[in-house]
């Protein structure tokens, strides 16, 4: 097989800084494994990379949609194989980059998603239903999804509901069918909770400095707010002052609180996943140990060649 590196963790612990640097040095190319960042002009609340950034090394899987064009995880799939065995065809390395657990996934272990067009009529009558009621449908036929989804995740429910019912299959069990393309390294860079969220805090108050008001309103002026893209952690809250139905230091601490929430879901997310070798950045040369790492799993890998 050929290798892939995933570096992955919560938001705002490092990933972009880390990726870059061990880019340079191993002559790779970043694949984003970021559910946000797909979306053209959502830039500063994703932190996405900047210009300067992705001049330095070459970025695949950003700006791939307007926020209101339909981005499903079967296409990121397919885009990111493609991307990836590309960088592997010039002779460069793939270094797989996010904290969308869900994608990073789909890549490492070969999900068989399910690449079912969106029943349009179907899904309306479901966003009318209220989560509760959206709950026993999936039940009565995947309760294993049940168990899986995040209640408040209505947008997955949804679509559990619609796989299920038009495959004929529990979404569930379609998940569990992997075809593996890569072998894979997956490094995880973590932090004592308290100091995630003390960084957390102090990405929004930088974004804020950077003119992310302005770039939620230019979005606000060109697509609705019930967009899945409009709806993302942070731009909804910003979009709420903007509205005028909250004040700019309440809408900043609900985005605070809720990516404290994120972090806490992402961390429950990829610690189930025991393949994760795991750096705590803030122990001194934790840069050179993830280094160290690599080194040993490609020595590794060469040997069983």
């Amino acid at each position: 097989m050929e290798k892939i590196i995933v570096i992955t963790g919560p938001t705002g612990v490092g990933k972009t800084e880390l990726a870059l640097k061990l880019a340079r040095k191993l002559g790779a190319e970043i694949v984003s494994a970021d559910s946000r960042q797909v979306y053209q002009g959502m830039d500063i609340g994703t932190a996405k990379p900047t210009i300067l950034e992705q001049s330095k090394v070459k970025h695949h899987l950003l700006d791939l949609v307007a926020p209101d064009e339909p981005f499903s995880l079967a296409t990121y799939q397919a885009l990111a194989y493609d991307a990836i065995d590309r960088i592997l065809m010039s002779g460069s390395k793939p270094l797989v980059v996010g904290g969308t657990g869900l994608y990073i996934q789909a890549l490492v272990d070969g999900l068989k998603i399910p690449h079912l067009p969106p029943d349009l009529l179907l899904r309306s009558q479901l966003e009318k239903l209220e989560v509760p009621e959206l709950v026993r449908r999936l039940e009565a036929i995947d309760p294993d999804s049940v168990k899986a989804i995040p209640p408040t995740n209505k947008r997955r429910l949804i679509r559990a509901i619609e796989v299920s019912e038009l495959s004929g299959q529990p979404f569930s069990v379609i998940g569990r069918l992997y075809h593996r393309r890569y072998e894979s390294l997956q490094i995880g860079l973590t932090a004592p909770r308290e100091e995630l969220y003390r960084r957390a805090d102090e990405r929004v108050d930088e974004w804020l400095k950077q003119g992310w008001l302005g770039e939620v309103k230019d979005l606000k002026s060109r697509f609705p707010d019930n967009l899945p893209s409009m709806s993302s952690l942070g731009y909804r809250q910003m979009g709420m002052f903007l509205d005028g139905k909250i004040s700019l230091p309440e809408a900043t601490k609900r985005v605070k609180f809720d990516i404290h929430g994120y972090i806490r879901r992402q961390m429950t997310w990829f610690r189930r996943d025991g393949r994760i070798y795991w750096f705590d950045t803030m122990i001194p040369n934790w840069e050179s140990d993830v280094e160290k790492q690599i080194s040993s799993w490609y020595a590794k890998s060469d040997e069983h060649q």
